[in-house]
């Protein structure tokens, strides 16, 4: 999936939940433009990210940083890679692609850097993929969930992997999607919904391996509707919707405007329950959709965080740690990708006689190769990633709100198996 104010912090990622016990606790959100957590010494090596910090996304964006920041406190506490000091240096994309794709160029101008957490959205991302990996640089995003990006335009019929540099620990739309219309058909005995979504590229996607899915199940699809990420007035698209005869309403987007979508729906006598993808499972929009958002349903992949063995030092360290906002959706992934481009480094050091490369660009297409072969155990599960950079965890979580909060999870598995 997924402002200028800049902040810059220092990350690294633990594997799993056994490195994190010796993690200390923290008080609040980095505010200098960078910081290691503790140095263990050595070459200072820099790991970026890149997520929304400021406006409307920042709940997601925020926690993608707090989680990052926790894991590399970690990391240099228990000198995980000897002779090495992770920085990292954390930029705020706003959920634009053209400050996105700056951000990236930036991050590359740095030699020091050679790898980088994000982003969010993946409009973002396609502005930001050809940028480092010209320059060898590697990006793993926690969040992003296009196809295309790791499968290129032709995904569907002729995979293709467009960027080597580009890895992800989340699970795709290709899954998402037809994982909700399942539900939606066979556990809610639904037949007819209608689509909206909000015309980027996450949102465009994920409406429409929705709607593919739903469709070869026999479903239908009443009405499709397109609005703008920056939409405040949907009494046009509930007229259509609730004129179509639609028992629920999929929405392909994120919360800033799925909330008030789904409040003006039911404000305009349509009380049909509304269902998205992971860019709306977030308490900002039960804030924003109000009573409204009773009924609610998202996908998010992965299984529950709160309900994994793997997590359970990941969320401690976390709440101790102070942060002024929540790890949200995407906590457990951040550290899970960032951790990920710790493994290569360590073991890029490791076959080079335990020190780093001399030469900058060396080092990073170094590690760049080291990523195909990474394999560990995190906190989001066992994280490896396949002949495009995708991950090998296809599981997703169906969420519902209930009394005014998201649930632990509906029903957790996967699509196809």
């Amino acid at each position: 999936m997924r402002s200028t104010s800049l902040y810059k912090m220092s990350a690294v990622i633990a594997v799993g939940a056994l490195t994190l016990a010796g993690c200390g606790s923290r008080g609040g959100s980095p505010s200098s433009s960078s910081s290691t957590g503790g140095s263990s010494g050595g070459t200072v090596v820099e790991i970026g990210v890149d997520a929304p910090l400021t406006g409307s996304l920042a709940a997601l964006g925020l926690g993608i940083q707090n989680s990052t920041d926790l894991a590399v406190k970690t990391a240099n506490k228990n000198n995980e890679v000897p002779g090495v000091t992770f920085k990292l240096v954390a930029k705020d994309d706003q959920a634009n692609p053209t400050i996105g794709q700056q951000n990236a160029t930036a991050l590359v101008a740095d030699s020091a850097v050679v790898g980088v957490v994000g982003p969010l959205n993946s409009s973002v991302a396609q502005s930001m993929q050809q940028v480092f990996d010209q320059a060898n640089v590697t990006e793993v995003s926690p969040a992003n969930t296009n196809p295309s990006l790791t499968q290129g335009p032709n995904w569907q019929t002729s995979p293709v992997r467009p960027y080597k540099s580009y890895f992800r620990v989340v699970t795709t739309d290709k899954v998402q999607g037809p994982f909700a219309a399942d539900y939606v058909y066979n556990d809610l005995k639904i037949t007819k919904v209608a689509t909206v979504n909000d015309g980027k590229t996450y949102g465009k996607g994920l409406a429409q391996t929705f709607t593919d899915e739903f469709k070869k199940l026999g479903g239908t699809i009443t009405v499709a509707q397109a609005i703008s990420d920056t939409s405040t007035d949907y009494s046009a698209v509930v007229t259509a919707v609730k004129n179509s005869g639609a028992q629920l309403l999929y929405y392909g987007g994120e919360y800033p405007q799925g909330g008030p979508l789904s409040k003006q729906l039911k404000a305009g006598g349509d009380n049909i329950p509304v269902m998205g993808g992971d860019g709306m499972q977030d308490p900002t929009y039960i804030k924003l959709a109000g009573t409204a958002a009773n009924g609610d349903y998202a996908t998010v992949p992965g299984a529950p965080i709160s309900t994994l063995a793997s997590a359970k030092t990941f969320i401690s360290n976390y709440n101790a740690a102070g942060y002024s906002a929540p790890y949200s959706v995407y906590g457990g992934y951040s550290y899970d990708a960032g951790w990920s481009i710790i493994e290569a480094v360590k073991a890029v050091v490791a076959a080079n006689g335990g020190k780093v490369p001399s030469s900058s660009s060396d080092f990073r297409q170094k590690v760049e190769a080291a990523m195909q072969s990474v394999s560990f155990d995190g906190v989001t599960g066992h994280v490896s990633f396949d002949q495009f950079g995708d991950t090998g965890n296809k599981q997703l979580t169906m969420y519902k709100v209930e009394n005014g909060a998201w649930d632990n999870g509906v029903k957790v598995g996967t699509f196809g198996g």
